[in-house]
């Protein structure tokens, strides 16, 4: 089956699930339904530990019936299976209780226009088999045991590959469907340290495409560079200093941002930012969008979960936030309009949801936001779960490397770092040039001129 052919097949499944649900009395119908296959290899010192495939086709429906709304889904895509999750749908909803506000967008709202092509399917990456990705893995993996006698070990390396395609049709007149395909590879290598410890490190990279893919070899070299130079790592003193955060580390603080601008979490008045449209929040060098709209990203989309058209969301423009992310129905709560960001599961009603969400790059190098402190800490990776959104309280493990006289230095870890989200966004004054977006959140290097550093 072609992949036109399959996407014909989904519109038409879903179709056929609407018109039954309208004709047997709802009043609404909504249906998500999804195929799929995905594929998981791991090797480890050089043998293969997993090689898994599976494919799935699921369906999700939403009905309303005089105000009444309910969700059910099925992996059962025969005549009988159809049948069965509208009667179960419909009786469902005849036991709860009204919403209005759960109503779907008006008609008027739906995107009418053919979806844009967003190059997120990737031929070449959907037959990727297990042979192929076992090699890619094995050759990940073997360049970070080469890389020095210091590897002594390693955690495996797995190569993943996903295909997915997914059709949305309503009774309020939308119908459309799209297809795409990721990516990835991880390499995992240990190191022994001079007292004994195994430090553990990776690498990695994901693309929609396998031509935008680094090479395994220096995936796995990036990997050992990294774990190697974890050896020797210790706490240092409980300090005040400026801190600056990679990429990776730094992705983490912006997805908790989006934690707090989600218009689940300011309806239901569990974020700092309640009541913050149009007030400073963070520094003038803090510009957020959120663009589902970007060719071959992991996050993009023609249409949202509730067949909205996509569209660039500017969130916080200099510092300034400028408006939340918003389904339909927290759109209705807070009486404003949505941002077409609903996303929907088969099993889940719409709810808000980030797309590409990204702090976006300034012109200054990494090298230089590092360069111009005297002392202070650079975060590679942080663990644990410390954040408070209604507060805005924020405490997480750190480890990373100690910066002197502008170069990194030795290795530190099992540090803490702290700060008021009130507070970080705004001392942020450094934004580097190194956005890498090849996750759905993502940043370039950022320096906040002072945060509490807790270690020994």
């Amino acid at each position: 089956m072609s992949s036109n052919e399959r996407l014909q097949t989904l519109i038409q499944r879903a179709e056929r699930v609407v018109d039954d649900a309208m004709k047997r009395g709802a009043d609404v119908a909504e249906v998500l339904a999804r195929d799929g296959r995905e594929l998981s290899v791991k090797v480890r010192l050089g043998e293969r530990e997993l090689v898994e495939e599976a494919g799935s086709s699921a369906l999700g429906l939403r009905v309303m019936k005089e105000g009444r709304g309910a969700i059910t889904y099925t992996s059962d895509v025969t005549d009988t299976g159809l049948s069965r999750v509208v009667a179960d749908a419909l009786e469902l909803a005849a036991l709860s209780e009204p919403d209005a506000e759960a109503a779907p967008p008006d008609p008027s709202d739906l995107m009418r226009d053919e979806p844009r092509d967003l190059e997120l399917f990737d031929p070449t990456g959907a037959e990727i088999d297990g042979a192929q990705a076992t090699e890619f893995a094995l050759s990940g993996e073997q360049a970070a045991r080469d890389f020095d006698p210091k590897i002594t070990n390693s955690d495996g390396a797995t190569y993943g590959r996903v295909w997915g395609a997914s059709a949305l049709v309503t009774s309020g007149g939308f119908r459309g469907a799209y297809q795409g395909t990721y990516q990835s590879l991880v390499v995992s290598p240990i190191a022994d340290d001079a007292d004994a410890k195994k430090r553990a490190g990776f690498y990695w990279d994901a693309r929609r495409h396998v031509s935008a893919m680094a090479d395994p070899k220096a995936v796995g070299e990036e990997a050992a560079r990294r774990t190697l130079a974890k050896l020797g790592a210790r706490k240092v003193p409980t300090c005040e200093v400026p801190v600056v955060f990679d990429p990776d580390a730094g992705r983490a603080l912006l997805g908790l941002l989006f934690s707090c601008i989600s218009g689940g979490a300011i309806y239901r008045r569990t974020s700092y930012l309640v009541g913050a449209l149009g007030e400073s929040i963070g520094s003038e060098l803090i510009d957020i969008v959120d663009d589902p709209l970007l060719l071959r990203a992991p996050g993009s989309r023609p249409y949202d979960g509730e067949g909205l058209q996509s569209r660039r969301n500017v969130v916080v423009d200099g510092g300034v936030l400028r408006t939340y992310l918003l389904d339909t129905y927290s759109a209705r709560k807070l009486g404003l309009s949505s941002t077409a960001s609903a996303a929907r599961g088969i099993a889940g009603r719409p709810s808000p949801s980030s797309t590409n969400f990204h702090l976006l790059p300034k012109d200054t190098p990494a090298a230089s936001i590092v360069g111009e402190v005297g002392s202070g800490l650079y975060v590679t990776n942080m663990m644990g779960f410390g954040f408070n959104p209604t507060t805005g309280d924020f405490s997480r493990g750190a480890e990373g490397f100690w910066i002197r006289d502008g170069n990194k230095a030795e290795p530190v870890g099992e540090i803490t770092v702290s700060a008021n989200f009130k507070d970080l966004w705004r001392h942020i004054d450094a934004v580097g040039n190194d956005l890498d977006p090849k996750t759905g959140v993502a940043c370039p290097t950022f320096r906040v001129s002072r945060m509490t550093v807790a270690g020994s």
